[in-house]
């Protein structure tokens, strides 16, 4: 069950993520649940080496930190991703 919740996960990080980043990324969605499953796991490494401790509530610093790790993903990956489907 923890398989899916990374996925709805991944797929709602990776959506906010594109929706902050300027202009049009042509991505597929399947790149965009992948991206946002990676951030996610790099948000998590980056906030427990900050310091970012679990509470009762909404941990906003760590999704902050989830969805800025996978717009820079998704920033990086996009032009590749162009490059590869114009050859």
């Amino acid at each position: 069950m923890s398989f899916l919740w990374a996925i709805i996960a991944g797929l709602i990080i990776g959506l906010i993520a594109r929706a902050v980043l300027p202009g049009r990324q042509d991505i597929p969605i399947w790149l965009t649940i992948i991206l946002g499953v990676l951030g996610a796991l790099i948000g998590n490494v980056i906030a427990t080496a900050l310091g970012v401790r679990d509470t009762g509530g909404i941990d906003w610093i760590r999704h902050i930190v989830q969805i800025a790790a996978a717009a820079g993903l998704i920033a990086v990956v996009t032009p590749l991703w162009a490059k590869r489907v114009r050859r």
